[in-house]
């Protein structure tokens, strides 16, 4: 019985999926308590849904052999990913392993408004404080945005002398136990980089730091057959597109765009409205996905052109979801209310999915 079952589920969601076109969902890792909750939600929704990919944000959450200091405090263990990947792969579904690479190497803390409140070193820079890009920046006991610092989340120096000692091991870990073809490494809202302060970085072209960051981790993974996915706001001007500092760079590091690597895959985020950035990508020569969040009529608009759109450098959509792997869950079935912007990502999800089924 448990065959056919599982047999009916792939039918289901190849049925509902084009060969090549990436139907994702971006998704934090769920506690090692919650994991067949999870697994039980891949099998009756996801795999239905004809989601074939999940962009898994791992982040510091795995219990790293090589350092393992770096160990997050809700960590998964070798076992528990395993679990996950055989059976996610028994679905066709891809398991794409994410964790911040550059920028992000601190957390907000929100409040159930969804303001940040808080905010917290992530493990590297916990345990490595000398990676720190701006170690004159201290983390305040209460967070508020804007700030005289400029603070949104800490970097790491890509230019420390032994920074890669440590990450490159770690994305070496995380690829070998999912087993990955492809890695997120993030590199979103990088806004410290290129430190005035910083003995290596000051006076050098934030794009060449930010693009020689992203082609150093291509090079390593491309030894090992990973590709490498990014956020690619970095690789946007602010300014001339409008998109101001976040969906966008502000900070110089757009001229990267000329300078990494065309084999490195874009995931070209945009939630407010619908943007012709994917066709400056591909015009680029790289291959990008276009991901919403919390408005579904943004998300149909970027549906239709990508359907619309001819390149086969265009090669998906990505659903991506904030809250917590058991809260999306919960609000799924509808036992949980979320009260924060982020209530809408339920709605855009089921969106796609309706036009997936098309």
């Amino acid at each position: 019985m448990r065959k056919i079952t599982t047999f009916l589920l792939l039918f289901i969601a190849f049925s509902c999926s084009t060969n090549n076109e990436i139907r994702g969902i971006s998704l934090k890792a769920p506690l090692s308590k919650n994991i067949d909750n999870f697994l039980k939600f891949t099998s009756n929704v996801l795999a239905p849904d004809g989601v074939n990919t999940i962009i898994f944000n791992i982040g510091w959450n795995y219990e790293f052999k090589s350092f393992p200091e770096l160990t997050g405090p809700d960590a998964l263990s070798e076992s528990d990913i395993k679990k996950i990947v055989k059976h996610c792969k028994s679905l066709g579904i891809e398991i794409i392993p994410k964790v911040s690479m550059l920028g992000h190497q601190s957390t907000l803390i929100r409040d159930n408004k969804g303001i940040a409140v808080k905010t917290k070193m992530h493990s590297l820079l916990e345990n490595y404080p000398e990676f720190d890009e701006n170690p004159e920046v201290k983390l305040p006991e209460k967070y508020e945005w804007p700030n005289k610092d400029g603070l949104y989340t800490k970097s790491y120096c890509p230019l420390h002398p032994k920074v890669h000692d440590v990450v490159l091991p770690i994305l070496d870990e995380l690829v070998n136990v999912f087993e990955a073809k492809t890695l997120h490494a993030g590199m979103d809202e990088v806004f410290y980089i290129g430190n005035d302060n910083c003995i290596r970085c000051s006076g050098k072209s934030k794009s060449e730091l930010y693009a020689n960051e992203v082609n150093l981790i291509h090079s390593f993974l491309k030894k090992r057959n990973v590709e490498l996915m990014i956020w690619g706001d970095r690789m946007i001007d602010g300014k001339e597109t409008g998109l101001g500092m976040w969906e966008a760079s502000e900070n110089d590091t757009y001229g990267s765009i000329d300078l990494i690597d065309k084999d490195v895959i874009i995931a070209d985020w945009h939630y407010r409205k619908a943007t012709k950035t994917h066709d400056y990508f591909i015009e680029k020569g790289f291959r990008v996905l276009t991901c919403p969040h919390n408005n579904k009529e943004v998300a149909k608009t970027q549906y239709d052109q990508y359907k619309n759109h001819k390149s086969e450098n265009y090669l998906g959509m990505v659903q991506t979801i904030w809250l917590t792997n058991q809260e999306f869950i919960d609000f799924y079935n509808g036992k949980i209310k979320i009260e924060s912007g982020k209530k809408g990502s339920l709605e855009t999800y089921k969106e796609l999915v309706s036009l997936w089924k098309k």
